[in-house]
């Protein structure tokens, strides 16, 4: 027999998972502020026996927040934002930020490096999980890229797509914008990291690539020129990281990913796929934006950035695809499925990131 007995939420219990998602937010903060004081400790690694007892607090809550986040399925999120910052703050040392120059003191810290093979390692065995390798490992790579590469180019609008096109405010736009100048302040300053070494037409594809990111030379054409126009139309903050606190942890591992990929050559092919996905679905994603702009009557300057990424992208689109990962793919025949395995990895974490950002841009709305 159906009970008709009608149940209602345990307010006690969901006061007290309140509760606890609290306290766990409050470690997660405070061992990210003694992190950012070990980084600045001049000489860390002969420090450490002074720090013992920062450290030894420190090093408790990244143990548990990388239990919470790879070994429980999909994971904490509190655990996921935790780790992907203070990867972050490891990673952003490979660049220069033109600041106090005491900032590098740790650069090369064996500590540090410590802390983010740590998290690497769970990290990436976790995404990893999410693909099936094994099938990759038996494609035909060409013709896997190039039907990859032709689904992507020009997508059908998912229900994400609709509402920024025909739904979201212009509070909304400025919260993307906030998010998006993340990676849009910087962008291209990673790949600069591949491409030395020996000549060929791969590697003179990819400073081409880097050229234009960079607007051939001319501060006033580079790309993070124009992302900072849009912001300014606005009265947004135009620094980098300046709304570093916004940013979902998704849209930070996308950029932790990328310091991985480009950082050790043994995955430059991860890398150059991954970077061929970026490319060719660019201009599907900024139409989208540029839609919502348009739609908003907004100004030209603040939405320059998307009108100039749908050319140049459709162009390093293909420049990628032929000219970089096809031949790529010949000249690396036994490992050419990491090409494959790039390009599925940055389409599977550049997606969960897209809905981070259209979650958090509902959110605020």
């Amino acid at each position: 027999m159906q009970s008709n007995l009608v149940m209602f939420p345990n307010a006690e219990a969901a006061g007290k998972s309140t509760q606890t998602r609290e306290r766990t937010a409050t470690k997660y903060n405070s061992a990210e502020q003694q992190f950012i004081e070990l980084l600045a400790t001049e000489d860390l690694d002969n420090k450490l026996d002074v720090e013992v007892a920062k450290v030894n607090e420190f090093e408790r809550v990244l143990s548990m927040a990388i239990r919470a986040a790879y070994q429980n399925g999909y994971g904490d999120e509190q655990a996921h934002r935790f780790l992907q910052r203070i990867l972050y703050r490891i990673n952003r040392l490979k660049l220069f930020w033109y600041d106090d120059l005491r900032h590098y003191t740790n650069e090369r810290s064996l500590y540090l490096h410590s802390c983010r093979d740590q998290i690497e390692a769970a990290w990436q065995e976790w995404e990893l999980a999410q693909i099936d390798v094994a099938a990759l490992q038996q494609l035909d790579v060409k013709q896997a890229l190039i039907e990859r590469a032709s689904a992507d180019l020009d997508p059908p609008l998912s229900e994400d797509s609709r509402y920024i096109q025909e739904e979201m405010t212009e509070a909304g736009y400025r919260h993307l914008l906030a998010i998006a100048s993340f990676d849009g302040l910087v962008e291209g300053s990673r790949l600069s990291r591949i491409l030395g070494g020996t000549a060929n037409e791969v590697q003179c594809t990819l400073v081409r690539v880097l050229l234009e990111e960079y607007g051939n030379g001319r501060l006033s054409r580079k790309h993070s020129t124009f992302f900072a126009q849009m912001l300014t139309e606005f009265g947004m903050n135009t620094e980098p990281e300046g709304y570093f606190d916004l940013v979902p942890w998704e849209v930070i591992a996308c950029g932790n990913h990328n310091f991985l990929v480009t950082e050790r050559k043994r995955h430059f092919l991860r890398y150059s796929g991954g970077l061929t996905y970026f490319e060719v679905a660019g201009p599907a994603a900024y139409r989208n934006y540029l839609a919502a702009a348009q739609r908003l009557g907004l100004s030209e300057a603040a939405m320059g950035y998307w009108e100039l990424h749908i050319r140049e992208d459709e162009r390093h689109g293909r420049w990628m695809l032929d000219d970089v990962a096809l031949p790529l793919a010949e000249q690396y025949p036994n490992d050419a499925w990491e090409l494959v395995l790039g390009y599925d990895q940055e389409k599977l974490m550049g997606d969960r990131a897209a809905k981070a950002v259209v979650r958090s841009i509902r959110e605020f709305e």
